[in-house]
C-alpha cells in the first residue's frame, strides 16, 4: 500500500472516466491507491448498489508495525490490509445508501454470524445516527442467523444451518442481511433460497467484502463495502478457525498463522 495524490478512479464498467467526479478529485490530496468502481453504463447519477472500493491484485497493504496489533498476532499476519478507519467510514456511506434504498419501509436487519456480528453492529450504529438525526427515520428490528462453509481457509461447499431463530418471522417484511464476505456466492444463494421459502416482502444484501475469485458463482449481493482479491483475510470479526475475530483491522494471514491456528 503507498500513497498518491488525487489516485481515486472513478470508473464505469467498460474503464471510462466519469468527468463528473473532477471536482471532487480536486479535494483529494493523500488517499489509497483503490479504484471506486460505478458496475453501470454512464456515469451521470450512479445507483448506489452499484458503487464498490475494488482493491488491486497487486495491493501489499501496510506494514504492521505502522498499526497497533495484538502481539500474540504478530507473526501470524502479513499486511494490514484495510484500516479499521477506513472500514468505519465505508460502513457510513452504506448506512446512507441502505437508508435512500431501503428507507421508506420496515426493516428487519438479519445478520449472518459469526463473521458478521461486528459489521453489523457498526452499520446498525450509524443506521441509527441516521434515524435520530434526519427527518424521515424508519423502525428496525434486528434477528440472527448462523451458518458454516469453511474449514480452515477453504469454502467446503456444504452450508450447514447451525443457528437461528425462527424464519417464518420475515414472512411478509422487508429484510436487510448483513454479511461479512462474499467468497463464492454458494452460501448466500443457499440462504436466499431458504429465506424465499417464508415469503418475505422484499430482501436485499449488504456485504463488507466480496472476494474476486475463479470459483465464483457469480453472485453480486446489493449493496457492497470492497471488493478484494482471492486472498484469505481475517480480522474486524472474520475469523480462521475462530481465532483473529478480536483484530480491529482485516489482515492478510500468513502461512505461520494457518499453521499455527489449523484446525
Amino acid at each position: 500500500m503507498y500513497f498518491c495524490s488525487g489516485y481515486y478512479r472513478f470508473l464505469n464498467k467498460d474503464n471510462h472516466w466519469c468527468p463528473w467526479m473532477t471536482t471532487v478529485l480536486r479535494s483529494l490530496y493523500f488517499v489509497p491507491c483503490f479504484k471506486i468502481l460505478l458496475n453501470h453504463r454512464g456515469c451521470d447519477h450512479p445507483s448506489p448498489t452499484t458503487v464498490h472500493i475494488s482493491i488491486g491484485d497487486d495491493e501489499k497493504g501496510y506494514d504492521l508495525d505502522l498499526f497497533c496489533i495484538p502481539k500474540h498476532y504478530v507473526d501470524d499476519l502479513e499486511k494490514v490490509y484495510i484500516p479499521h478507519g477506513l472500514i468505519m467510514d465505508r460502513t457510513e456511506r452504506l448506512a446512507r445508501d441502505i437508508m435512500k434504498s431501503m428507507g421508506e419501509h420496515h426493516i428487519v436487519a438479519l445478520c449472518v454470524l459469526k463473521g458478521g456480528y461486528k459489521f453489523f453492529a457498526d452499520l446498525l450504529d450509524y443506521i441509527k445516527a441516521l434515524n435520530r438525526n434526519s427527518d424521515k427515520s424508519i423502525p428496525m428490528t434486528v434477528d440472527f442467523i448462523r451458518l458454516k462453509s469453511y474449514c480452515n481457509d477453504e469454502s467446503t461447499g456444504e452450508i450447514k444451518v447451525i443457528g437461528g431463530d425462527d424464519l417464518s418471522t420475515l414472512t411478509g417484511k422487508n429484510v436487510l442481511i448483513v454479511e461479512d464476505i462474499i467468497d463464492t456466492g454458494k452460501t448466500m444463494k443457499t440462504l436466499l433460497s431458504l429465506l424465499k421459502q417464508y415469503n418475505p416482502k422484499m430482501v436485499k444484501v449488504v456485504s463488507l467484502l466480496v472476494k474476486r475469485t475463479p470459483r465464483s458463482v457469480g453472485y453480486r449481493p446489493d449493496f457492497v463495502g470492497f471488493e478484494v482479491p482471492d486472498k484469505f483475510v481475517v480480522g474486524y470479526a472474520l475469523d480462521y478457525n475462530e481465532y483473529f475475530r478480536d483484530l480491529n483491522h482485516i489482515c492478510v494471514i500468513s502461512e505461520t498463522g494457518k499453521q499455527k491456528y489449523k484446525a
